[in-house]
């Protein structure tokens, strides 16, 4: 008996693969009838592009909760994996049991579906609960991504089954099907990343390819080849026209770019009125529209100083500011020091659009701005030496680890004039594990190094924010204790940790040295990202 079945069986599957080269709305159990050519290597293409997409646009979206690391980027690409690992196993099954276009145009359907968890994060405020770092960023992204990239990775395995023909040719198929998806990756991968995020936002991109995927999934649950693809492009129009009416689309950015989710808000500050520029998840600056001398941090109260410092042997200062930021103190120094130069690497041009167009820098300002990398800018040769090389590139989780290196402090050495300070402001928490290691580096290069934490009770604050300054020549810190950035108070000259203080936080743990092939910035201000404190 089992002979007399296996031959119907082997019939079976031919039929099946037989009509696979024709896309039937209704699926495998109509093959009379109006029938319509599909090409299964273009179907993977979609799938595996949404994939992408999804991926890079996942970066941008958990940013604001949980920064951007190499925590998150490990996380995520994980996530996807896990998802598509899945995905490609259970799609397997599905394959073997109910092999036809219906298949198909459900999976499209519920992909399509599921995307749009994604935007649950901005419109439901997640609030994410204090614990390890790793896990709140694994929770985060597998609630939002796992299941539609699970889904998406369970298309490929059925186009596979739909498209075998000819067993000779099995190999040239599946080759076929793994190269269109891998085309696809790649051209989503490019098109978000140098076009579409800055283009369109995030939430625009979520819904453009939720709304595709279930457009697809009508292609293959539709009776009518013409009604199907009328229907398509209704769902996409429509449902994108929909969205943008009732600001679905547009996230909580007023502008997204490559770099940064950014925000500006108004808020009263001391009694003032003034403007915020959020980054991703963390301040950046306060700015008051009516007076660019106004410093609310501490260490713009600091660099205020030392510019002082420095102004008092040399009235015509170069200055260079790496990270603009809201061009807070590019704006200070250009009311304060008129005959100045000033100079500022941002590599975001949407930052510097923002400064202009919305805290105060003016359209004729005398400010030069290069967006691009500060590593790539000092990697040149210098022209003229700055007296001031400012840093204010960090944040408490974002740190490009590769401004945070030896290597690079030899760049900055080689722009900088003798008697020249190279200042950096860097958040840490109460470990000191980074402001340690930031400034061992700095001494590998510099002979003399400060650290300066902004508020006395840094020891027990779950971060602070710490000024450090280089330079060929010593401080004379007698001078200054008569300077203060205005409101009364040598800031600088008080804060200033002397030698044997900073020699005793050297000494608390092993020193590291940063360097371009060593730099675990993530790995040490992981406490600091998860507010912990030591226990005394």
């Amino acid at each position: 008996m089992a002979a007399d079945r296996e031959p119907a069986a082997v019939m079976g599957v031919e039929d099946a693969v037989r009509i696979s080269s024709t896309v039937d709305p209704v699926g495998m159990e109509q093959a009379a009838g109006r029938r319509w050519s599909w090409q299964p290597y273009a179907i993977v293409f979609v799938s595996s592009a949404c994939i992408m997409i999804l991926e890079l646009v996942a970066g941008r979206i958990v940013a604001p909760y949980v920064g951007v690391s190499l925590y998150t980027w490990t996380t995520i690409i994980g996530v996807v994996l896990a998802g598509i690992s899945l995905g490609n196993y259970l799609g397997g099954r599905l394959a073997d049991r109910w092999p036809s276009t219906r298949l198909l145009g459900l999976l499209f359907l519920a992909a399509g579906m599921t995307s749009f968890i994604v935007l649950t994060v901005d419109r439901l405020g997640v609030r994410l609960p204090p614990g390890s770092i790793v896990i709140q960023i694994v929770v985060l992204v597998t609630a939002l991504f796992f299941i539609p990239c699970a889904i998406l990775g369970a298309i490929s395995p059925v186009v596979a089954k739909l498209a075998v023909r000819d067993l000779a040719t099995t190999g040239t198929t599946v080759g076929k099907i793994y190269a269109a998806g891998t085309l696809g990756s790649i051209v989503g991968t490019f098109a978000t990343g140098f076009v579409l995020i800055s283009r369109f936002g995030t939430h625009a991109i979520v819904w453009g390819v939720g709304l595709t995927l279930i457009a697809m999934g009508a292609l293959f649950l539709l009776r009518r080849k013409t009604v199907a693809l009328v229907l398509a492009a209704v769902i996409v129009a429509g449902g994108l026209s929909l969205a943008w009416w009732q600001g679905w689309s547009h996230g909580p950015c007023a502008l997204e770019t490559n770099y940064f989710c950014i925000k500006v808000r108004e808020e009263d500050r001391n009694g003032e009125r003034v403007r915020v520029l959020v980054l991703d998840r963390l301040v950046h600056s306060f700015t008051s529209m009516d007076d660019p001398t106004k410093l609310v941090y501490g260490y713009e109260q600091m660099y205020a100083e030392a510019t002082a410092y420095r102004a008092a042997d040399k009235a015509d200062l170069r200055a260079l500011f790496i990270g603009g930021g809201g061009y807070t103190f590019p704006k200070y120094m250009a009311a304060i020091y008129p005959d100045s130069e000033l100079e500022v690497i941002e590599i975001d041009p949407g930052v510097t659009r923002i400064a202009y167009d919305l805290l105060g820098v003016p359209a004729d300002s005398a400010i030069v701005t290069r967006n691009e990398d500060a590593r790539m800018v000092l990697s040149g040769q210098p022209d003229r030496p700055f007296d001031l090389i400012m840093g204010d590139a960090f944040n408490d989780y974002s740190v490009p680890y590769h401004l945070t290196t030896v290597e690079f402090n030899e760049l900055v050495a080689r722009w900088l004039a003798p008697g020249g300070l190279y200042m950096v402001n860097i958040i840490d928490g109460p470990r000191g594990d980074f402001v340690r290691a930031f400034a061992n580096t700095l001494q590998q290069t510099f002979p003399h190094v400060y650290v300066a934490p902004t508020i006395d009770a840094w020891r027990s604050s779950p971060r602070s924010t710490f000024v450090l300054i280089a330079s060929d020549e010593p401080l004379d810190v007698g001078r200054l204790a008569d300077i203060d950035a205005g409101d009364g108070l040598a800031l600088l000259a008080r804060q200033l940790l002397d030698d044997a203080d900073l020699a005793a936080l050297l000494a608390e743990h092993p020193l590291l040295t940063l360097t371009d092939q060593f730099a675990p910035v993530d790995q040490m201000l992981a406490p600091t990202f998860r507010n912990e404190v030591p226990r005394q």
